[in-house]
């Protein structure tokens, strides 16, 4: 009887990563009907809302960043918002602020646009410390702390952020707390010739907009479909051996955090769901790693890492993979 339940737990299982996989392959399309980058791209970009995280996107102006974010928000039948981060943008732009009113003669809390399933902070590092720092416990916690209360946050709830490249002029950047909290850091990098010429035909008689292709909650539904996908033991000993190079490697002035930890687990959970796959399998870790963790490592600058990418690929070749 007992193996016959289990069997059963099993089959349902592997038909909820094969409707994970069938409904994520249609947000991809969709998102790749507009913006021209790599499907890899797409996938990692949107790899930050299954996990439950969130993605950094650093480039330079003009390859599509923002376009990404806003078409996966469109894709998305919630809450949108887009939060332009100059210098004189205030904590309580974000978060949003008590407003007094004649009529009840008492102060009504606004909510701000973080309030919202997708939120694209455009441009984060051009705003000062004490701004950014107001994305802190969202990003943390799915909560903020407004007027003396504590408000939850929309699910799901995403922050894709772009960053223009440190420099650029006017930017600031980004303290290390803050960027331990994105899942995800990548870069679209430009596009090549014929990507390019693509982007002129589709471009040219105006924004393309699409329509969406999943709700808000089935969103939730493949999140939690994805928290079920099995990480084996030997497995979460790969990754802790790896976090541990990390923090021993005399190259590096700061290590993967145990947060880090957690976060590749939770990311290649997604992807082997992304994948058809309800376990994970190291080449899950070598492939996410660098994106995951390139972010969160401090190198010392006699170091020779042209990226933390780079300097966690060396990682993995360091480290024995588990059969």
């Amino acid at each position: 009887m007992a193996l016959a339940q289990r069997t059963v737990t099993q089959t349902n299982g592997r038909a909820n990563v094969e409707g994970f996989q069938d409904r994520f392959n249609k947000i991809a399309n969709n998102v790749s009907g507009v913006v021209v980058t790599s499907e890899k791209n797409i996938h990692l970009a949107l790899l930050g809302l299954f996990a439950q995280g969130h993605v950094l996107l650093e480039d330079l102006p003009g390859v599509g960043k923002t376009l990404l974010a806003k078409t996966i928000a469109d894709s998305i039948e919630g809450k949108f918002s887009r939060i332009q981060f100059t210098s004189d943008l205030l904590p309580t732009d974000i978060t949003g602020t008590s407003v007094f009113d004649m009529q009840n003669q008492t102060f009504e809390f606004v909510p701000g646009p973080i309030f919202a399933n997708v939120v694209v902070a455009d441009e984060l590092n051009r705003a000062g410390p004490r701004t950014q720092g107001a994305l802190l416990e969202a990003m943390a916690e799915s909560q903020i702390s407004a007027d003396g209360k504590r408000w939850e946050l929309p699910r799901p709830f995403l922050i894709v952020a772009t960053q223009n490249l440190v420099e650029s002029h006017g930017t600031y950047p980004l303290p290390n707390s803050q960027l331990d909290r994105f899942l995800i850091s990548m870069s679209l990098g430009l596009p090549n010739r014929e990507q390019e010429l693509e982007i002129l035909y589709r471009s040219q008689h105006g924004a393309i907009r699409v329509s969406p292709v999943a709700t808000a909650d089935e969103i939730v539904a493949m999140q939690e479909t994805a928290l079920n996908v099995e990480v084996s033991h030997p497995i979460k000993e790969y990754i802790v051996n790896l976090a541990t190079a990390t923090r021993e490697n005399e190259d590096f002035i700061v290590g993967v955090s145990p947060r880090g930890s957690a976060a590749l687990v939770r990311g290649c959970q997604a992807w082997a769901a992304i994948s058809g796959r309800d376990f994970v399998v190291p080449e899950d870790v070598q492939e996410l790693a660098p994106y995951i963790w390139g972010h969160r490592i401090t190198a010392r600058p006699e170091a020779e890492f042209s990226s933390g990418s780079e300097a966690i690929t060396r990682i993995l070749k360091s480290v024995p993979v588990p059969l």
